[in-house]
């Protein structure tokens, strides 16, 4: 008994109760959001769409996604954090009815895009209200939490949408919707808007805080500039699209191999699975251990799973490459999160998380474009490429991490101290 509350201490003790409330919309939230995944399936058997439009619509919807994790960065700095989340949940709640009974092609793409803006908007605001509560040195273990809700509710996403899907598309979209909108109650009645603990003047280390700082407001090009943290953005563009390895171009080597969409799917669902299970016990295992050296590791890990694959010619090497692989994902998503917030200024948290999330469609274009003509041109080599390029990121993390960190430290000496009145529940 001792023991399991030691365990649950450390994986979940001493958050502030806001942090639980945007953990349960988030969860909510990714368990509902599955309607999109059977997009082009709707667009090709219920309107009609030949795959090339489905696949142009499908493309507008991940454009829109890019455009909205810039636009909520913006807004959940100006607005709050609150006030962006209420805002693009409510509108994907329009939005997705709006799709429900739509018919023509030309309004269903335009609101495909609509929604892959809306959708993304709440991600830079769900990250910076985590971190304008929940203090520095428990971050860790709620990135770690936030990562397991988003992969759990993308498990539970995953499975009612196959139903749903099968019943009514229309059901399909209103279930999101009605989601959406309840993860929107949640976010609406509990969290109070945090954006007012990372703008409150004090003094800094040298003293009261100038009238010119205080009045300036620096915009997204901080961010853009931002040397230190670009060379972090890049290395975790690479880990993304190492990651993105097992959706665009893995099934298309699994299908060479003479491996069919089931055996695909076996793979993919254990490494959610791992996800689910496992990710609560990470907290311990890399608390102790310098973030750099977790991140590389992770990286390295990563490298070795999908090296492995230029030589699996069945389903169990594929299995065990995808536990090398997952474990490395699982090690990664605590120390990046809580990097990416250690190097943002408190009034610009959501900007620099808006410029974090874009390496994810960055990723998601670059994989299977080059992917495919590498795997084309170069077969089972091209596993051997994406190991070299990931082991070359995780030495990168090694020589960034010390400058990184002293980079940290001297913006926590010049920053303005952030205090919370909230209660946080004793461990």
């Amino acid at each position: 008994m001792h023991a399991l509350r030691r365990w649950w201490h450390d994986t979940a003790g001493g958050l502030p109760a806001t942090f639980w409330y945007l953990w349960a919309g988030l969860l909510i939230n990714r368990a509902g959001a599955f309607a999109m995944l059977f997009l082009s399936l709707y667009l090709t058997d219920v309107r009609g769409a030949s795959e090339s439009l489905a696949g142009t619509v499908v493309g507008a919807y991940g454009a829109g996604g890019a455009a909205g994790v810039l636009l909520g960065g913006v807004l959940a700095d100006r607005w709050g954090r609150r006030a962006t989340l209420l805002a693009a949940h409510l509108a994907t709640v329009g939005l997705m009815v709006a799709l429900a009974f739509s018919q023509h092609l030309l309004l269903i793409a335009v609101l495909s895009a609509l929604i892959g803006v809306v959708h993304s908007m709440p991600s830079p605001a769900f990250v910076a209200a985590i971190v304008d509560v929940v203090p520095a040195e428990r971050r860790s273990r709620a990135f770690n939490l936030q990562f397991w809700a988003f992969n759990l509710g993308m498990a539970v996403a995953s499975l009612l949408a196959g139903v749903l899907a099968e019943a009514s598309f229309t059901a399909l979209f209103l279930v999101d919707a009605g989601a959406t909108l309840t993860a929107a109650a949640v976010i609406g009645w509990k969290v109070p808007e945090t954006l007012r603990l990372a703008a409150r003047p004090t003094t800094t280390a040298s003293g009261p805080t100038p009238a010119s700082v205080r009045t300036r407001r620096p915009g997204l090009h901080t961010a853009l500039t931002d040397r230190t943290f670009l060379v972090f953005v890049g290395l975790t563009f690479v880990l993304a699209v190492l990651t993105m390895q097992t959706s665009t171009i893995m099934p298309l080597a699994m299908r060479a191999d003479g491996l069919g969409p089931s055996a695909y799917g076996v793979v993919v669902a254990l490494g959610g699975a791992l996800i689910v299970v496992g990710q609560l016990f990470v907290p311990r295992l890399i608390d102790r251990h310098r973030k750099d050296v977790v991140l590389a590791v992770s990286t390295a890990l990563l490298a070795l799973g999908f090296g492995v694959l230029a030589v699996a010619d069945d389903l169990a090497v594929y299995l065990g490459a995808a536990v090398v692989w997952t474990v490395g994902s699982m090690l990664a998503a605590p120390p990046n999160a809580q990097i990416n917030a250690d190097l943002a200024p408190p009034l610009l948290r959501a900007r620099y998380q808006s410029v974090f999330y874009l390496t994810f469609p960055a990723a998601a274009f670059v994989a299977p474009t080059l992917g495919g003509v590498s795997l084309q041109h170069l077969g089972d080599r091209h596993w051997l490429i994406v190991a070299g390029l990931g082991l070359l990121a995780a030495l990168g993390h090694l020589l960034a991490g010390p400058p990184r960190e002293r980079h940290v430290a001297a913006l926590r000496r010049n920053a303005t101290p952030v205090t919370t009145t909230e209660r946080v529940p004793a461990p």
